[in-house]
């Protein structure tokens, strides 16, 4: 049986998903593993296992712990600002980690924190500002996939790789069957890793849905 201070000495659940967040920062998605966090972490990867579960518990983790990071923001603010400010610091959360957005593709995102700083937020304000909840529901989707869309289309990390990548490609294209592309780079380039291009979206779609918020 082992003892209460070897009980003490395995990792939490936060450590392993701070480890499993710096691989993925600083190696990449494609490195993650229970092995790997196991060796950061001094372990075993079965200790690691154990805690997680599965790889879908390790990343479910990572993503909660970087949810844990976001402001709760109340009801006292009005509906638009409170909205803009929850999803604003999602946003800000994510363009940090692009590689675990990467690797939440397809799984639903349950976390506790998420729930609690975002999702049941957001849902109570916009029903409490008078939306019915299928409305609710349907605007919030909307920002989250207007998010995450925005998170996973480059990694903000580093400006200037993306935007010389992206400079690359596009003028090595023939400029008579992409006169517009070729002919603009200086405009379609920036726009790639503008941070106002999310932001003011972000806004015209929270503008378009405050119509359904009779007591916001």
């Amino acid at each position: 049986m082992r003892s209460s201070r070897d009980r003490a000495d395995q990792p939490t659940l936060e450590a392993i998903a701070e480890a499993a967040l710096s691989v993925v920062d600083d190696e990449g998605p494609e490195a993650l593993s229970f092995r790997r966090v196991a060796q950061l972490l001094g372990v075993s990867h079965a200790t690691v296992f154990r805690r997680c579960g599965d790889f879908d518990g390790l990343v479910n983790a990572c993503a909660d712990r970087l949810a844990a990071r976001m402001p709760l923001v109340g009801q006292d603010l009005d509906w638009a600002t409170a909205t803009e400010a929850r999803f604003s610091a999602f946003y800000e959360v994510l363009i940090e980690h692009p590689g675990l957005v990467a690797l939440r593709s397809g799984r639903a995102w349950w976390g506790p924190h998420l729930l609690s700083r975002l999702v049941e937020p957001q849902l109570a304000h916009s029903i409490a500002a008078g939306m019915a909840p299928e409305a609710a529901i349907r605007v919030y989707r909307r920002l989250y996939l207007l998010t995450l869309g925005a998170v996973a289309f480059v990694d903000h990390r580093d400006v200037k790789k993306v935007r010389t990548a992206a400079r690359t490609a596009l003028a090595a294209l023939d400029p008579e069957e992409f006169p517009a592309l070729t002919g603009n780079l200086g405009v379609v380039v920036p726009a790639l890793t503008d941070h106002e291009v999310y932001r003011g979206a972000l806004r015209q779609l929270i503008d378009a849905s405050a119509a359904a918020c009779p007591g916001r």
